[in-house]
């Protein structure tokens, strides 16, 4: 049975329902599951322990590559099975209940949880439930749209459960490129010197003994779910090719760019997507996502290659891509997320980072992941590992949200992700401000000119011309820098017409 998928024959014998699976688990344990940016992730296994949470209360530790899709978070969250999260998560329910304290989750960068794992810094992976197209001849599992943290938890778990999902085509195998890093001290550098060269296998290997059980299931990922591009963000788009084009006339770069990197999200897709509309060419991505937009890059003929750890994709674009996967082929290299993510590389390739800002501050301080400085929306991602490494780090955002009643550019950021150390530009639908070679004061009126919205930037350069009355470096009125938000919290509004300055 599946003989084209489990090639191993020996294995044959560990087929099971998910409910038997299951069974294999235990309180406390830590679990690696795959999964990144909704896809890959495994489909079957988590409903099978929300069922068993309901009859016999149990907790785990859960860590992913990223977030998850059909709405498993939310669901094993709500059944009180997790007790620890990390590091990435994107769902409403589970978000609610980390806000709440009923789940602690650690927010790590993207390129980290690997390393912690083999360090010995975090508990050791219990189980793996790896997601996968096929098991090869030697036991190697072969994943599907994603690799994420697949490899590592692989390389450590006592137990392995595949997830055999025959919607992913069989067609996906040869995608990927599976490397490990040595370990310190003693390791020797990644060879990986161009976007799409392979260093690595075609699978995750592994020994069959450790696989405890295959589950059969034909769920597909879930679609991904970024807006269209909007006014906003074709005029955010159009700032950023403009520069680019500048960094282009300037001759610090061809017309090829440097590698490409954009994280998950709507506007950042958007930005991508309007580079369709630019004249530049044999574009590289080395990513840790490809979203619609790549793959529109992909068939204008404009991106030559991309690489990263995941495919998300919208329903229609899902569809297209598995209908012309063989013209993607050699186009497009899956890796593990440590690797997709990895400082070395980012430093070494000199990746151009094109990120989302919940909100930055006069300085440039970036805010990614808590709404009002307290509150978890998603995570930090793979942003970090981008931005301190690459030759650029650019950040989008609206310049305001909630019809108006929160600007997004801020006397002080209420929680900082990215410090003004790591951030080369930031952008808004109303202009850009490169803060390459910029001291504080310098930056504070270039962003308060080209980047806010124009109903804050009154209270904005209000606020900055009392802080300069303090002195300072970095000039601040230490008791009225985070009143923005207050006032947000009390009257629904950043409104510069209620703030006091």
């Amino acid at each position: 049975m599946y003989a084209d998928r489990i090639r191993h024959p020996a294995l044959q014998q560990k087929l099971m329902p998910a409910s038997d699976a299951a069974s294999l688990f235990r309180d406390g344990m830590t679990v690696g599951m795959s999964g990144f940016t909704r896809a890959g992730d495994a489909k079957a296994l988590p409903l099978a322990l929300v069922e068993r949470a309901c009859r016999e209360p149990f907790s785990l530790t859960l860590l992913t590559g990223a977030s998850l899709g059909n709405d498993s978070d939310g669901l094993m969250a709500n059944a009180g099975l997790l007790a620890r999260r990390m590091p990435f998560q994107a769902d409403a329910a589970l978000r609610h209940k980390i806000n709440n304290g009923e789940v602690m989750f650690i927010d790590q960068h993207l390129s980290e949880t690997a390393e912690q794992l083999r360090s010995g810094a975090l508990h050791p992976v219990d189980i793996a439930v790896i997601e996968a197209v096929a098991i090869t001849e030697d036991g190697g599992i072969v994943p599907t749209m994603a690799v994420g943290n697949s490899a590592s938890f692989v390389q450590q778990a006592k137990q392995i459960i595949v997830e055999l999902n025959l919607s992913a085509p069989l067609a996906l195998e040869g995608l990927h490129d599976i490397y490990v890093p040595q370990p310190r001290p003693g390791r020797a550098p990644i060879p990986l010197v161009e976007p799409g060269q392979r260093i690595g296998t075609t699978a995750i290997p592994v020994d069959p003994a450790r696989i405890a059980a295959i589950v059969v299931t034909a769920s597909p990922d879930s679609p991904s779910n970024v807006l269209p591009p909007d006014e906003e963000t074709d005029a955010i788009a159009r700032h950023v090719i403009a520069f680019l084009e500048g960094e282009v006339a300037a001759g610090r770069m061809t017309e090829k760019l440097l590698p490409l990197q954009a994280g998950i999200g709507t506007i950042a897709n958007a930005v991508l997507h309007g580079l369709t509309q630019s004249s530049f060419r044999d574009l590289t991505m080395y990513s840790e996502v490809l979203q619609d937009s790549a793959i529109e890059l992909l068939d204008s003929g404009q991106l030559a290659l991309a690489s990263a750890s995941s495919i998300t994709l919208s329903a229609a674009k899902h569809e297209h891509f598995l209908r012309n996967l063989e013209r993607y082929r050699e186009r497009i290299v899956l890796r593990p997320q440590e690797i997709s993510n990895h400082p070395e590389i980012v430093r070494r390739l000199g990746i151009i980072g094109l990120n989302t800002a919940l909100e930055f501050d006069i300085y440039g301080n970036v805010n990614s992941t808590h709404v009002g400085g307290t509150h978890m929306m998603n995570g930090i991602g793979g942003s970090g590992d981008f931005a301190r490494n690459g030759e650029l780090a650019i950040f989008v955002s609206k310049s305001v949200a909630k019809d108006g009643a929160i600007s997004s550019v801020v006397p002080m950021v209420a929680h900082v992700d990215h410090t003004e150390h790591d951030v080369d530009v930031l952008v808004t639908e109303w202009g850009l401000a490169d803060l390459r070679g910029l001291a504080p004061r310098e930056r504070a009126l270039l962003i308060i000119e080209r980047c806010a919205h124009p109903s804050y930037r009154p209270a904005l350069l209000a606020y900055y011309e009392e802080a300069l009355r303090r002195g300072g470096q970095t000039p601040h009125v230490l008791e009225k820098a985070l009143s923005w938000h207050e006032q947000y919290w009390l009257y629904g509004s950043m409104n510069y017409k209620n703030l006091s300055i």
